[in-house]
């Protein structure tokens, strides 16, 4: 008996140990297109950037219970026909399986502009090591995107002392995560810093001869460039499961055992995953949260072993919490639940422009709650999801 596991993060490396924990003592097989083994990601828009950080130091240990799983790696996954349990990859090979995971994750979404030197987005490590090696030698870099990621490299070029200028959609960074309130705070600790903000506006055009040298913007101003890092959100991989009569609105839908609606015994994890997180909120969603890819794939590996053993799986209602963090300057946000579904806050601990916690509230529902170098006083609201989701989980 054979398990494919598709796509090499972390999501696969946890699917994969959670399927030996399992009892699963058949065949593991990992695919994946990068040609690395899976290796930590977050560090790839900060330390990677301005350290000499390699893939080797950001690879994730990985158990001595997976020692006998097959890593196919450099070979992308370009269809599959689940009616017949297979995978085809860009290299022509067909792989047959008896239990599939879907882990394929995300890639970065890009600016419909020239193909010139210079232009970055940041997923992968290559990525990373091109960045960095870009920005080591510029002045002026410009950031297309004010979410996490963009205000992380921008964190990471001010502190490098390049001139560091972000372009929003909103006029506040952060701002569907974090609030007005907080993400007003925050833009002012990046503009101490001496970054520029641009909003209202996007780009629609750069110059260069042979390496980019300036972007012009839709109000016609005209920004010296010498790295553009694009951070305009992502998109899930999915193309390769879309001869299956799938639900991939948004990534792929999943019940709350993580498995995919269809007759073939299949599952998927992490940021590619849509599923409803009941205790917070009715409708399915993807959560592009660090911790999940291994809270989904410990219940992933669990169900499909049931599946493929044609045992009753377990449909336990979904209890993960979702946590990020984020490190910028000498501030670590640290954030639990989902705040981006509040419609209020409150300022409860510390002072805006200090050490401070903020609670993310759905009218009286605590639905999220965000600290600046607070991490022990946000333990008690950490114990307050993980107590309210179990008792959730539990319930009828």
């Amino acid at each position: 008996m054979k398990v494919c596991i598709v796509g090499g993060g972390l999501g696969a490396l946890r699917s994969a140990e959670a399927l030996v924990n399992n009892g699963f003592a058949g065949h593991i097989q990992v695919v994946s297109d990068e040609i690395h083994m899976p290796y930590n990601r977050p560090p790839l828009s900060k330390e990677a950037i301005s350290g000499s950080l390699t893939v080797a130091d950001l690879e994730f240990k990985r158990k001595a219970s997976t020692e006998n799983v097959e890593w196919v790696l450099g070979d992308r996954a370009v269809s599959s026909d689940f009616s017949q349990r297979s995978v085809t990859l860009a290299s022509g090979k067909k792989l047959e399986w008896d239990g599939l995971v879907i882990a394929t994750g995300i890639r970065p979404l890009r600016l419909n502009l020239p193909h010139l030197p210079g232009r970055f987005a940041v997923r992968t490590f290559e990525d990373s090591l091109g960045l960095r090696k870009a920005i080591a030698a510029a002045q002026h870099v410009v950031i297309v995107g004010a979410g996490f990621i963009g205000c992380e490299v921008a964190a990471t070029c001010a502190k490098m002392q390049k001139h560091t200028t972000v372009i929003g959609r909103h006029d506040l960074p952060m701002l569907k995560s974090l609030g007005h309130d907080l993400a007003a705070d925050l833009k002012q600790r990046h503009m101490a810093h001496e970054v520029n903000f641009r909003s209202g506006v996007e780009i629609v055009d750069i110059q260069g001869q042979g390496q980019i040298e300036s972007v012009t913007l839709s109000d016609g101003t005209e920004l010296r460039c010498d790295v553009l890092v694009e951070a305009i959100g992502s998109e899930p991989n999915c193309e390769w499961l879309s001869d299956n009569n799938l639900d991939l609105t948004d990534g792929v839908m999943v019940n709350s055992a993580m498995v995919v609606d269809h007759e073939a015994p299949v599952v998927a994890v992490g940021d590619i995953a849509r599923y409803v997180h009941g205790y917070f909120d009715p409708r399915p969603r993807r959560v592009e949260h660090w911790n999940l890819p291994t809270d989904t794939a410990k219940r992933a590996g669990k169900s499909l072993v049931q599946l493929v053993q044609g045992e009753v799986v377990d449909a336990t209602r979904v209890d993960f919490l979702p946590a990020f963090w984020s490190d910028q300057y000498d501030m670590n946000i640290q954030a639990y639940g989902l705040p981006g579904l509040a419609n209020r806050t409150e300022l409860v601990q510390g002072s805006w422009g200090e050490n401070l916690i903020v609670e993310y509230r759905r009218d009286d529902f605590l639905v999220g709650v965000i600290g600046i170098n607070s991490i022990p006083q946000l333990m008690p609201y950490r114990q307050h999801f993980v107590k309210a989701l179990k008792e959730f989980s539990a319930s009828t």
